[in-house]
Order: structure tokens, then sequence, then C-alpha cells
């Protein structure tokens, strides 16, 4: 599981990983099979609706010192285009293509829709400056 945030603190605990780091966004790795996270979710689990038992993000980052980032809407369209790219080529999907997968939405038409999300935000971007 991936964070990403604006601020991190100092040490991290040991299931939690700084990936990246750059001017304004943490990317933080989290082991989330890792027994010591497994308690601190059991410890933060709430009723978050009825019958929902589950953690707020906003708990778990409060525990771990961590402000949450709000990336921009071109940040997330760049990386639903990179999952995008990893689910294509992974062997798993591949297999299921070969087995007669046949989704009502392909790859090529989910990267083609995210590119002309994109052309549209910079289009927008250059009128507003």
């Amino acid at each position: 599981m991936k964070l990403y945030a604006k601020t991190i603190p100092h040490t991290l605990p040991d299931w939690a990983t700084t990936v990246t780091k750059s001017a304004d966004l943490f990317e933080v790795e989290i082991n989330d099979e890792h027994p010591n996270f497994q308690s601190l979710l059991e410890e933060l689990a709430t009723e978050i609706e009825p019958g929902t038992i589950g953690v707020k993000a906003e708990d778990l980052c409060s525990r771990l010192g961590i402000e949450m980032s709000n990336p921009n809407l071109h940040q997330l369209v760049e990386q639903a285009q990179t999952l995008i790219s990893e689910i294509a080529t992974h062997p798993d999907y591949k297999q299921l293509l070969d087995l007669g997968y046949q989704p009502d939405l392909n790859i090529a038409d989910a990267q083609t829709a995210l590119t002309y999300l994109q052309w549209e935000l910079e289009r927008n971007r250059e009128l507003s400056v």
C-alpha cells in the first residue's frame, strides 16, 4: 500500500519506507501485512458507517504524524497512466486475456481517455495563464 504525504516524521515505523521524495511530496510504501501494522489497524478500527468497520485515513495519518497530500489532477492522471501500463504488462492480466477475458473497456481505451484528459488539463492551464 502507498501513501502520498506532504510531511512525514523523521523516523517511520519499521513497516513504512519512504520510496521517493520531492519538494512537495513523499511517497511512502507500507508493508500492510506486517504484524505491527495489523495491530495498529485493529487498534484504530472503528465503525465508519453502520455495518462497516474500517480505519479512517486521517486517523492512521494522525497516528503516524503524516500530513496527507492532495495531489493535483494532473499528478493523479500521470499515476493512473503508469498503473494502467503496469496492468497491461502484468502476467496475470495477460493470462486472463489468453483465457478469453474481454473487458467492456480495454486498456487502450482507458489510456486514450486519460490522454484526452491530460490534453484538456494542459489546454485549460494554457488558457488560464
